[in-house]
């Protein structure tokens, strides 16, 4: 593996030198890198061409890299005719917002449009096929960017257009995703099939289709496209419909061959998208759908299309759908009505297990906060919260949003049920259990979902948000509460501690309970929860979270709230949190990695005094600072279980 050098600013030396020859290359300055390389041995020369950069945004690739990425024709062609490089080798580099690894120079010119660049490479030699990490080929980057002459000149210097990437996502495909028409002709002229398709199921119409590339979708009708199903058993039409796109709808109930009870459902599908959509919002389009849909019921007397009623779905008032022309005309100006018959029938004809449904429910839920109908947003919130969660899609950010709306409520003085706090609290701990699990047994992840990492930063946050509003609405109604709604409360809590999970600087919930320096949601999150919190950190003490636990800087949670920089005007929490910690076993002594003990990393004199009232330390902890302060070997000596706990008293790893 080739070495990655970090960018600096301050370098010298060879580092000096290897940032003049990488911004010379950037820069496309032919003359001067050229004069640069010439005083040199051709094998430093070589290394200096061939070493990655590692800039600050993650991008990391070579002077021949950076140089074809910009578009530096003369530069590119004065490496190749003077110097021995290898024209395959690859960098990391980002392109529309994503990171790509294993970029070749061919594939970043194809990508950015450098003709000029992509002519020199393979003339040169280049592999017109060199693929990335996810498999995607130069020409599969020309079509993305709608580069027909790139296309082109590739196809006509034996590119594959039928190479997929790791996605089975063709050429054809991103084309037509992306809308570039003429690409979409030219391969389809080339042999592109219109029905092969992605893992997900879809085809290049599925894609045509939901983008509303109307044109698109005649062109690869025209060439053989089919009304296939995908993996989530939607046709191109259907997708359409999902996505208000009434355009191509009509343009497929045109074109193809569709019988009349297909015809309903997406007539039915894009009325009830378009009266629950935020980006196509329109109720008359909506009105208007649906009765069409309504009429095609019954334009035939001997053959009526009657609906199969659902079941109520109390989220959606439990709304019965209109079963008659009559029945829909009489809600036609009634717009509540219109947004719960369209949010049923959006989930009669998806079903709870496409990924899709969720998000208009929130988007209704959002209209009803802000107009300060809190009780539907929340009713609603919890079923799209419920169908994500039942088809193990991240919950983050369906979480952060109930946080925000709880304390918005809290702030305004709207009272809140206790109950469903508490069953947001369940989702998050189900949502970190889930992720526990997933560290352990790693899963195939769409690309469109948070890393299992990101995921835990965020649910471990939120979740300490979702405790504070608990210990608030404690503080301010505990008295109301039912013994069963608070047994509930102390068993998620401990759910929680019980799973010890940790951000990935090893910080604990309880870490961040206590520290200044937690960050909060400012959407109205920071107008009720504030760090440190001497109730929350209460609470996860109770619940048995581990007061001596250490993250990676191995510091604990006392190291933490001795560095609170309000000791006088929040002295309360300072003392409260302290005590709790020490009368729950926490270390007065434990070393952190600079090889201080809380005393030493307060900050102010006001935590060394309340450290000093309780320091009293054990013949136990004297004798592991001893053995720890003249490092003594004690592997094997001692048994396993006083191990750690000798560790905790020193930062050092001598074990003997």
């Amino acid at each position: 593996m080739e070495e990655e050098t970090e960018m600096s600013t301050s370098c010298c030396g060879e580092n000096n030198l290897m940032m003049r020859v990488y911004y010379a290359a950037s820069d496309g300055m032919a003359l001067n890198l050229f004069a640069i390389l010439s005083e040199l041995e051709p094998e430093e020369a070589k290394k200096l061409l061939h070493q990655k950069i590692l800039q600050e945004d993650g991008q990391c690739c070579s002077p021949f890299i950076v140089a074809a990425r910009f578009g530096h024709t003369k530069v590119i062609k004065m490496l190749l005719q003077k110097y021995d490089i290898d024209i395959e080798q690859e960098g990391r580099v980002k392109f529309d917002g994503f990171m790509i690894e294993g970029a070749s120079a061919l594939w970043c010119a194809a990508g950015v449009g450098h003709l000029n660049v992509v002519k020199a490479l393979v003339k040169a030699g280049a592999n017109v096929n060199h693929p990335t990490k996810t498999n995607s080929t130069p020409v599969r980057a020309a079509c993305f960017d709608g580069r027909l002459d790139i296309v082109n000149y590739l196809i006509d210097h034996s590119a594959d257009i039928h190479i997929a990437n790791k996605y089975n996502n063709s050429c054809l495909m991103i084309a037509t995703h992306n809308g570039h028409l003429d690409i979409v002709s030219y391969l389809l002229e080339q042999g592109a099939d219109p029905n092969e398709k992605a893992q997900c199921g879809a085809t290049a119409l599925h894609f045509a289709a939901a983008c509303g590339h109307t044109n698109i979708v005649k062109e690869l009708l025209k060439h053989g496209a089919q009304m296939i199903s995908n993996n989530k058993n939607m046709t191109p039409l259907i997708s359409a419909a999902e996505r208000a796109r009434d355009d191509v709808v009509e343009c497929l109930i045109e074109n193809t061959e569709i019988d009349r009870e297909d015809k309903i459902e997406a007539f039915e599908l894009l009325g009830a998208s378009f009266a629950n959509d935020k980006d196509f919002y329109c109720l008359q389009k909506a009105y208007v759908n649906l009765h069409k849909a309504m009429t095609l019921r019954y334009c035939d007397p001997d053959n009526i299309i009657r609906k199969v009623p659902s079941k109520p779905i109390p989220a959606y008032e439990n709304w019965l759908e209109s079963e008659t022309v009559e029945r829909l005309e009489s809600i036609k100006n009634n717009q509540n009505a219109i947004h719960m018959e369209s949010l049923t029938i959006r989930e009669r004809i998806l079903g709870t297990e496409n990924p899709d449904v969720p998000q208009p429910v929130i988007y209704r839920g959002a209209v009803f906060a802000d107009n300060a109908r809190f009780d539907r947003c929340i009713d609603l919130w919890l079923h799209a919260l419920h169908l994500r969660q039942k088809n193990n899609l991240s919950v983050s950010r369906d979480l952060l949003r109930f946080v925000q709306v709880f304390s918005q409520m809290i702030h305004v003085g709207v009272e809140l049920e206790f109950q469903q706090v508490l069953d947001i609290l369940e989702s998050s701990v189900i949502a970190l259990e889930r992720n526990k699990k997933q560290l352990s047994e790693p899963v195939l992840k769409d690309d469109t979902e948070p890393s299992v990492e990101e995921q835990i930063e965020s649910n471990l946050t939120i979740t300490l948000y979702i405790l504070s509003i608990i210990t608030k609405l404690i503080t301010l109604n505990g008295k109301k509460y039912q013994k069963d709604y608070m047994d509930r409360a102390l068993r998620l809590v401990c759910r929680v501690t019980f799973l010890e999970m940790t951000l990935k600087d090893g910080k604990t919930i309880l870490h961040l309970a206590v520290n200044p320096e937690t960050p909060v949601d400012d959407f109205h999150t920071n107008d009720v929860c504030n760090f440190p919190c001497a109730s929350t950190s209460k609470l996860l003490i109770q619940c048995g979270a581990d007061v001596n636990a250490m993250d990676h800087k191995r510091n604990t949670p006392l190291h933490y709230i001795v560095q609170y920089k309000k000791p006088i005007s929040d002295f309360i929490t300072l003392h409260s949190i302290i005590l709790d910690l020490v009368q729950a076993g926490a270390h007065i002594d434990a070393v952190n990695s600079q090889g201080k003990t809380p005393y030493e990393a307060a900050t102010t004199g006001v935590a060394e005094i309340i450290l000093r009232t309780q320091t009293k330390l054990s013949l136990k902890c004297i004798a592991a600072k001893v053995i720890k302060n003249h490092n003594l070997s004690y592997s094997g000596s001692v048994p396993s279980c006083l191990e750690s706990f000798i560790e905790l008293h020193g930062s050092g790893l001598n074990k003997g």
